[in-house]
């Protein structure tokens, strides 16, 4: 057996001790820091209006649609069977959404972003009331990104 060296050191705890108190709590790091900045990063008043008018879009629209599902309607027979004016609303309605897909696939193609069909596939899954204004949000970060914001 042999006696531990003068030199050598105390034995420390190490910090995965559940008995020794880890010198970073409530200290935030710059990498934490970073990582939020990064998450936040491109997003102006602009950006965030759309995501707002998204959120009402979706809460909105599927606020009726889950009322429509409880009542056992007709969806399209509701919409389009109740009168000349739920019909005019319905087919304003029709040709805003297919001319802002057309509008969604162009944009994106000119500012490079990616997978902009989603937008146009959830529409049709959620609302074109919360897609649009996305896809509005995101291309407002993608100017602010390519500095023509």
């Amino acid at each position: 057996m042999t006696e531990p060296s003068a030199s050598s050191s105390p034995p420390s705890l190490s910090s995965s001790s559940p008995a020794a108190p880890s010198p970073d709590v409530g200290v935030t790091s710059p990498e934490s820091s970073h990582e939020r900045a990064t998450l936040f990063r491109h997003w102006n008043a602009t950006a965030i209006t759309f995501v707002v008018l998204a959120i009402v879009g979706l809460v909105g629209t599927w606020f009726f649609n889950v009322l429509a599902i409880v009542q056992l309607r007709d969806f399209l027979g509701d919409w389009f069977g109740s009168g000349p004016a739920v019909n005019s609303l319905g087919v304003d309605l029709l040709v805003v959404a297919v001319a802002g897909s057309i509008l969604i696939i162009i944009e994106a193609r000119r500012l490079g972003m990616k997978r902009a069909w989603l937008y146009i596939v959830l529409s049709g899954i959620t609302a074109f009331a919360f897609t649009f204004p996305l896809f509005l949000a995101m291309r407002e970060r993608k100017l602010v990104e390519l500095g023509r914001r």
